[in-house]
């Protein structure tokens, strides 16, 4: 009989092989890690955070096992600087608050211990275990077999089978510097495959934010989606809509505002599951108005990661206003050709695309209102006689309004020359100012001529944390 570690080896030499469709990779439980000693792996310490590698030795001189685990340690096997540290122990939280005085307890879903370093802030889990029945111990299911709350402990194998991906799933330990391995994550990690662990439909349905998680480490580790966990994709994407909305508006700003946004754009839609974020934007986009695909989205994407690339911030309002602009536009271009005044069409529009949305992503009002200011301020923006555009400068969205035009003109949605008169606006002085304004650039000023309805007028903005 092979030795159990051959029997694995082989195991994973077989699965290299194309994958059946909807068939996991499972590692035969209790058959024991493979450990990759300090020679085996990249891991340095002079790479993993002072404070820490501090919480690791404390607790190790505690008398308590401590590993770092997740996506830190997938991170730092790719050469990539992790933006934190997690920790696993055998301790339970409460010991955990006994060693170090600055600790706080976090989570219901999941008791966790939150170690304080000024700013800086290591997260220590217990590890959990396995509960198969509803109810038993402390877990809880929903329907659909969704995780509720879960504080289940138990030993570090029965929380490796519990992670989610096994690239995430790697554990360093701290006493020898080997990083531990029991569902094959080592392996997939070099040959840049995400896999879930176990049966990759159950998984999605335990969380449905699996499937946006899937999507994410694909796109940002340049991983390929392993076949059995891509295929279900396409039939779950559904279950989002049982996901809490404030926890998918999270998962959305992950998503598109970690530098890959164009990328991960394109497999949402791919894999169908935009649509069961955004609705009304997908069902726009699967429109082709003569011919040309709507493209205004993607430029926005693209524009997104340029400026995080240059480690320029970007303000989530801007993106939600772009996400949601083509449900808006065809909306208010459809009551401005019934002979709605432009201003009260968007004003009106803007508020019930955002009510709508709201239903499937909690956005808060710090991020919904300064993008409904945005959107409002688009036909304001063609009032270039007169006094209006010196007072539309005051407006605190001017500056993202104007940006929004810029991508709206690149894409041919918005008149370049419209655009164009308002950087030269800009960039003018007082005398040419005046004198760009007398002449117009042939725009048209004064309100648009509606059936006897006279919008009110757009309300004040104020300064917001959006910005």
């Amino acid at each position: 009989m092979l030795p159990i570690l051959d029997f694995v080896k082989k195991l994973f030499r077989i699965d290299r092989a194309p994958a059946t469709p909807g068939k996991a990779l499972e590692v035969p439980q209790g058959s024991g890690p493979r450990v990759y000693s300090r020679s085996e792996h990249t891991i340095s310490r002079n790479s993993i955070s002072e404070n820490a590698l501090k919480v690791l030795y404390r607790l190790r001189k505690a008398d308590f096992q401590a590993y770092l685990v997740g996506g830190c340690v997938r991170d730092l096997l790719l050469g990539y600087e992790p933006k934190d540290f997690d920790v696993v122990t055998d301790a339970h939280p409460e010991q955990v608050r006994a060693v170090f005085r600055n600790c706080r307890l976090i989570g219901r879903r999941f008791r966790l211990a939150h170690v304080h370093f000024g700013p800086e802030i290591v997260e220590v889990a217990t590890f959990r275990g396995r509960s198969e029945e509803i109810g038993e111990g402390d877990r809880v299911l929903g329907s659909g077999g969704r995780i509720l709350r879960d504080n289940v402990y138990g030993t570090i194998e029965e929380d490796a089978w519990r992670r989610d991906f096994t690239v995430n799933a790697l554990y360093y330990n701290i006493r020898d510097f080997s990083v531990v391995d029991y569902v094959g994550g080592m392996e997939d990690h070099r040959a840049g495959v995400l896999r879930l662990i176990g049966d990759p439909e159950q998984r999605y349905r335990e969380d449905p934010v699996r499937m946006l998680r899937a999507i994410r480490f694909s796109v940002k580790l340049g991983f390929t989606i392993h076949q059995s966990c891509a295929e279900p994709l396409h039939r779950l994407a559904h279950l989002l809509a049982g996901v809490p909305a404030a926890r998918l508006y999270d998962e959305v700003l992950k998503l598109l505002m970690s530098g890959y946004a164009v990328q991960t754009f394109e497999q949402l839609r791919h894999y169908r599951l935009f649509g069961a974020l955004f609705p009304e934007t997908e069902a726009c986009l699967a429109q082709e108005p003569e011919g040309f695909p709507l493209t205004f989205l993607a430029k926005a994407l693209e524009n997104t990661d340029a400026r995080l690339q240059e480690n320029k911030g970007v303000a989530p309002f801007f993106l939600f206003a772009a996400l949601l602009w083509e449900p808006v536009r065809a909306a208010a271009k459809a009551r401005i050709e019934e002979g709605d005044n432009d201003v009260f069409a968007y004003q009106e529009v803007a508020n019930e695309v955002m009510g709508r949305q709201l239903r499937h992503i909690s956005i808060p009002r710090a991020v919904g209102q300064p993008a409904r200011e945005v959107w409002m301020l688009q036909p304001r923006l063609e009032r270039i006689k007169g006094v209006r555009p010196f007072k539309l400068l005051t407006h605190p969205r001017f500056r993202a309004a104007y940006d929004f035009l810029l991508v709206r003109a690149a894409t041919g949605e918005a008149d370049p020359e419209l655009a164009d008169w308002w950087t030269r606006f800009l960039g003018a002085d007082d005398a040419e100012q005046r004198a760009m304004t007398r002449e117009g650039g042939g725009r048209r000023s004064g309100r648009s001529r509606s059936r006897g309805r006279r919008g009110p007028r757009p309300p004040r903005a104020t300064q917001n944390a959006g910005d």
